[in-house]
């Protein structure tokens, strides 16, 4: 285990810890894990081969929760937020973990559903075991909450030729979008989801450790010719942002509701039960006071988590959730939970540094992508 010394607590490793370090990847902590967060190629250029080609990134650190017995599915459709109803056996759905009370967001996450009695849940890293211990305090009897945490790697290769390298290694590929199919790598399965976190086609592979090395390699084997790079936790982030989606801690929090994040999509609202229902449709009726928005610079500063958002100077609104510098825009970007009470298209000012710069408001997500490419 890696030693956080700001904290002086262990930080958990990756199963491919080592071959990161041999390839001289930058490390930073991230929910309690010890990630790459860019390798000698830079954030730009692993960026770049996500949006023009494809990457490949370990997100190990992703928690694995499978919840089995009779009624399993029944169970999750009754606690989380979205309609597994809607979904047939094979595919995946983005839910929300909900505090029963505030409908405040403990967590996002996928759920698999493999049938009614085995459903594959994977949250944040930091709010794995929180998310389990809720499932597993009011699940029913013959209902079992797994906590595979740290049994099972995460790959995920994203980018527009992310088909061409699972091709290449016999991995199932084309699949519809928010589907997985279960295969055989080294006597041992495999879970191809044709999900991700960058806004691009791609997949994510979840594999038992033992064989998670000799998996990376051959990806990156079968990758180089195409462009193919490692890409770390930086990259991620600047893909995520261009594409609108929230990072748990900082757009969505406890303290944030769906309503507020723009996720009521990931809400069943027509089922009876799921965690803070009643508070949630109170809130949707009166209309959320604050809404999660896009900014984009008209000059040359770049947001950062924390920096003081205000509609005139000296009156602060809120403060930046998630900013960084676009590659694929060339332009500063960011997220801010702003009071419903502004404009849509209000001009912004942002707190950089000394400077109050101008933002304008975005739509989200700040580019297009072939996310839900066929």
């Amino acid at each position: 285990m890696a030693e956080d010394t700001a904290r002086g607590t262990a930080l958990l490793q990756s199963p491919l810890h080592e071959r990161h370090v041999a390839l001289g990847a930058k490390f930073a902590e991230f929910g309690g894990w010890s990630m790459p967060l860019e390798y000698p190629s830079g954030v730009v250029k692993e960026h770049t081969a996500v949006r023009e080609s494809v990457g490949v990134f370990d997100v190990s650190h992703l928690g694995k929760l499978m919840v089995t017995g009779p009624g399993a599915a029944t169970y999750i459709n009754a606690t989380l937020s979205n309609d597994l109803g809607k979904i047939r056996h094979g595919k995946a759905q983005y839910t929300l973990c909900c505090d029963a009370e505030s409908g405040g967001i403990v967590d996002d996450l996928i759920a698999y559903f493999h049938d009614d009695e085995h459903v594959l849940l994977v949250p944040n890293a930091a709010n794995s075991a929180e998310v389990a211990r809720r499932l597993t305090s009011q699940a029913p009897e013959g209902v079992r909450v797994l906590d595979h945490h740290r049994q099972y790697a995460v790959l995920a290769v994203q980018g527009t030729k992310s088909d061409e390298v699972l091709d290449a290694i016999g991995m199932p590929s084309l699949h519809e979008y928010m589907s997985f199919a279960e295969a055989e790598f080294e006597d041992t399965g495999v879970v191809v989801c044709r999900t991700g976190y960058t806004g691009e086609r791609g997949y994510e592979l979840i594999a038992l450790n033992e064989v998670a090395g000799l998996l990376w390699d051959r990806l990156l084997a079968a990758g180089e010719p195409l462009g193919m790079l490692p890409c770390g936790l930086g990259a991620r982030d600047t893909l995520r942002t261009e594409m609108g989606y929230p990072l748990h801690g900082q757009d969505i929090t406890v303290d944030v509701t769906p309503n507020q994040a723009g996720l009521g999509w990931a809400v069943g609202w027509r089922k009876d039960a799921f965690w803070g229902r009643d508070a949630l449709v109170k809130e949707k009726d009166a209309g959320p006071q604050r809404k999660l928005r896009g900014l984009v610079s008209l000059e040359r500063g770049i947001p950062r988590p924390g920096m003081i958002v205000s509609l005139v100077p000296d009156v602060p609104l809120c403060e930046i959730t998630s900013g960084t510098f676009s590659p694929t825009l060339k332009k500063g970007i960011g997220m801010a939970l702003v009071p419903t009470f502004v404009d849509p298209e209000a001009e912004l000012g942002v707190q950089v540094r000394t400077r109050r710069e101008i933002f304008a408001s975005a739509k989200l997500p700040f580019v297009d992508t072939s996310v839900r490419e066929s």
